[in-house]
């Protein structure tokens, strides 16, 4: 069982705090980086006004290249306060994961990888998605209210929980992206 770092998940109301505590971050960041962040997004449920979440600010960067990255960008990005977690390339592939705050509970998590990885573009058209569409936020803030009472501290039983509804929600948001560029 992969044990979350602060004891039991929480999800909590939307804080309208967290778009402010994003843009500092980005501003960190992109200053720490400099022209190897070709982006830096805000991501997962922190994005995504008036959804409940874990209190983790997610934050997407882009690289040219994730190889240059792993030489470059560590580095400069723990001097941020931020803990570079290589073994979670096992589970997440072709991306640098790493997550700040005291040994739990985390205040961010950090993905560094090239905008052309599939992941990407699966993370910002779900919030793409959820910004534009209340009900499927209502029905996400749900499932991670009750994975969360019912995971306690089991991180994986949490995560994997919501893998069907992100799965089907992605779908529904690249064919309503598809749907309004052809308009």
């Amino acid at each position: 069982m992969e044990k979350y770092g602060a004891g039991s998940i929480v999800v909590i109301d939307y804080d309208p705090n967290w778009p402010t505590l994003f843009a500092q971050e980005r501003a960190r960041i992109a200053q720490a980086l400099g022209v190897f962040a070709l982006a830096v997004e805000h991501v997962g449920s922190t994005a995504v006004p008036g959804l409940p979440s874990k209190p983790i600010i997610d934050l997407l960067v882009g690289v040219q290249s994730l190889e240059e990255a792993k030489r470059r960008c560590v580095e400069p990005i723990e001097a941020l306060g931020y803990i570079y977690v290589p073994e979670y390339a096992a589970w997440i592939p072709g991306e640098l994961f790493f997550r700040k705050g005291p040994p739990g509970p985390w205040t961010h998590h950090l993905h560094v990888m090239e905008p052309s990885h599939p992941r990407w573009e699966a993370l910002v058209v779900f919030r793409d998605y959820l910004r534009a569409h209340p009900e499927a936020a209502r029905a996400y803030a749900d499932i991670k209210r009750t994975l969360a009472a019912s995971s306690n501290d089991n991180i994986g039983a949490y995560r994997n929980g919501k893998t069907a509804f992100v799965e089907e929600t992605t779908a529904k948001a690249r064919a309503w992206r598809a749907a309004t560029r052809d308009r």
